[in-house]
């Protein structure tokens, strides 16, 4: 990562500086901060620099202002616009001048790190690994197994793959993995989220234009397939093109062949395409909102991803891992992961799936300070066991009197206390087995008058 020049960020907003600092810095990125546009004018002329995070709205020279006038200059920088005040027009005006990403605050970490990736592998020729983004395939279930043994098969090949899943299974990971073990390995991996271009832009974000190509365009800029010519390109959210926007796409991957928008001559790429949806593309091709040819194109080898309350039993593999993450990313002490808050973790339903859980598990490691990992998460009603009804006349008793529950409470402690030896506190104490503190396990054995027996009295039972 030495190699690649800094990274600008030019925002009015000490916090979104910061913010934006720390995230690169954390992936090895040199960062160089400025307030204004006319602090960071100077600068632009000095030494070479990756890419520029761009506020929209900044006092006295406006980031559209700054990026006309670096064009002016013939300072050739990639833009990343951000903006607290995030319009189509604005948008579409910022990426028809050469900008290579349009992001509205708050953004999401992972689109960020995405558009300089894009914007470095396109400067620079070389492809970035972000350390929070595993590489990595995670889970010992049968449906991992499965998914691995499919990418095994598919992977040195260039066949183009679809994969299906729900948001936040984990699909680009499974993209990844595909093209590390591709021959493209040593080529970009780029990164397309379809649902996040404005429509008048899909052309130009895919193909690319040339200077004059329409008002606002300052200069030649190459288009996603250019950029990813001889690795993969990655066609997130791929059920979100426009109907009427799918034959040119169509027509690319069918004859790797395109123009650049204001320009006649047909440009070649060598590209492995790699889409993702986390619709039924089948049922779009139905009602009539995806064409029927791009999808077989795009279905040569289907991949599937099972949401993670189908395959629960992956749920600490994952957890233990992104605790290891959190702890290093944060540079804070690794929490204890205990038996019962796996249990909790393995009871929750996961409907943002193995996202939400990275989140959790994040939230835990600050709030734990490297003592035992606690977990609030909701209960829905979905989460609740349905009660059994009898085949007979009338339905089996769904509840326990007040004394039946103290005794199960009770009989259940004293099992806890048994096997941990009457250890309250510490590691693979009662406490910690139970997920409770300790201060509340101790007021508990004394409202219910337990007491560990002693060596004599153990001898009698036994």
């Amino acid at each position: 990562m030495h190699e690649i020049p800094p990274i600008c960020v030019v925002d009015d907003d000490p916090g979104v500086r910061e913010a934006v600092e720390g995230l690169l810095r954390a992936e090895g990125f040199e960062v160089e901060l400025f307030a204004s546009a006319q602090r960071f004018t100077a600068r632009a002329k000095m030494a070479p620099l990756s890419c520029v995070v761009l506020d929209v709205e900044l006092p006295g020279l406006s980031g559209l202002d700054l990026q006309r006038e670096l064009a002016g200059a013939g300072l050739e920088i990639p833009i990343i616009f951000l903006t607290g005040h995030g319009s189509i027009p604005m948008s579409v005006r910022a990426m028809k001048a050469g900008a290579v990403e349009f992001l509205t605050k708050p953004f999401e970490a992972d689109d960020l790190l995405g558009a300089i990736q894009q914007a470095v592998s396109g400067t620079h020729s070389v492809e970035l690994e972000t350390r929070n983004s595993s590489t990595d395939v995670i889970g010992e279930s049968r449906v991992i197994r499965g998914l691995l043994a499919r990418i095994q098969m598919v992977a040195p090949t260039d066949s183009t793959v679809l994969i299906f899943g729900e948001t936040g299974t984990g699909k680009e990971v499974l993209a990844k993995e595909i093209h590390k073990r591709s021959r493209r390995a040593e080529k970009p991996l780029i990164r397309v989220n379809c649902a996040s271009i404005p429509k008048d832009l899909y052309e130009s974000e895919f193909f690319g234009h040339v200077k004059g190509a329409f008002t606002g365009a300052f200069k030649d800029r190459i288009g996603r397939f250019e950029a990813a010519d001889g690795g993969t390109l990655f066609l997130d959210e791929i059920g979100e093109i426009p109907l009427d926007l799918q034959s040119k796409l169509l027509r690319a991957l069918q004859e790797r062949q395109f123009e650049r928008v204001g320009d006649d001559r047909t440009k070649q790429a060598d590209v492995r395409i790699i889409a993702a949806t986390n619709r039924d593309l089948r049922a779009e091709v139905a009602a009539g909102r995806f064409r029927e040819d791009l999808y077989y194109r795009l279905n040569v080898f289907p991949l599937e991803i099972s949401p993670l309350r189908e395959r629960i039993e992956d749920v600490p593999l994952l957890a233990r891992h992104f605790v290891e993450a959190a702890a290093r990313e944060m540079n804070c002490p690794r929490p204890r992961l205990t038996p019962a808050g796996l249990a909790a973790l393995q009871s929750y339903h996961w409907p943002g799936n193995i996202r939400e859980l990275r989140n959790v598990i994040e939230r835990a490691v600050i709030m734990a300070q490297g003592g035992a990992m606690e977990f609030d998460l909701p209960i829905s009603l979905s989460d609740r066991p349905t009660p059994e009804i009898s085949d007979g006349d009338s339905p089996e008793r769904e509840f326990l009197t007040e004394p039946e529950m103290l005794k199960k409470e009770r009989d259940n402690l004293l099992v806890v206390l048994e096997k941990t030896g009457w250890k309250i506190k510490g590691a693979d104490g009662a406490a910690e087995l139970l997920g409770v503190k300790p201060t509340t396990l101790l007021s508990r054995i004394k409202k219910m008058g337990l007491r560990r027996a002693d060596p004599a009295e153990r001898r009698d039972h036994a």
